[in-house]
């Protein structure tokens, strides 16, 4: 699939290929999955300059993120609900985050009955505790929220800065997971968020193969050649 689009790029700037979601919880194979989808643009003159690799941010997607960062390779870090995950992708050096602002809005209206104004979105909230973060302590993660909900929850970030004396964070495994676990709203979101994208993939690789299927049979093995596990694709360092 990647190298059908690659023959077609004509958007400007960069484009987001996200790495597949089944992949979410084996670093390696994100990684490899990732080499893979460059070197096929690559093939079709396509600079990883304009390529932004789209990955999970659960543990295993950061320590994916922070070695293909080191090779140059771009991450847009997705699923972002907590201050946890906003933090440790910044340590990893990520290129853009994208926090849920809309999803953690969502999740709160549902489990609190509560309608929210705009100054007190957790969505709002938890986005400006990231920015402020980031701000204090120099990082260079561009921050991209995604999922607004209405034109109020963007006004309310635009007007919202504050100075924080926030201490930087490094995180380990073991404390991120467990930090991760007691927000009930990011855990429950982020592998909600997981199961949803591997099931529209598999929706979309169905269809473009009933598309192809009678088609052309070159462009079929293309998708096929996508779609298969990490270890059947040879894939150059």
């Amino acid at each position: 699939m990647t190298e059908l689009a690659a023959d077609k790029l004509l958007v400007p700037g960069r484009v987001s290929v996200e790495v597949d979601a089944k992949l979410s919880f084996d670093t390696e194979a994100t990684i490899a999955k990732a080499r893979h989808i460059i070197s096929l643009f690559k093939e079709s003159g396509i600079d990883k300059s304009r390529v932004m690799i789209k990955i999970p941010s659960n543990w295993e997607g950061i320590q994916a993120a922070k070695i293909l960062e080191k090779e140059g390779i771009q991450c847009n870090m997705t699923l972002i609900f907590s201050f946890v995950q906003a933090a440790a992708c910044a340590e990893a050096g990520v290129t853009i985050i994208s926090p849920y602002a809309g999803r953690i809005l969502d999740w709160y209206t549902k489990n609190t009955n509560k309608t929210f104004k705009s100054y007190e979105d957790p969505g709002v909230i938890s986005v400006t505790q990231i920015y402020n973060y980031y701000k204090k302590h120099g990082y260079k993660t561009a921050i991209m929220g995604a999922s607004f909900r209405n034109t109020e929850e963007i006004e309310e970030l635009v007007a919202r800065y504050y100075c924080l004396d926030s201490k930087k964070v490094i995180y380990d495994e073991k404390s991120f997971k467990w930090m991760l676990n007691e927000d009930a709203m990011a855990s429950e979101k982020l592998s909600e968020g997981i199961r949803l994208f591997a099931k529209d993939s598999r929706t979309l690789m169905c269809m473009l193969k009933q598309r192809l299927n009678n088609d052309d049979a070159m462009a079929n093995e293309n998708i096929e050649l996508f779609s298969r596990s990490y270890h059947e694709v040879e894939v150059s360092s």
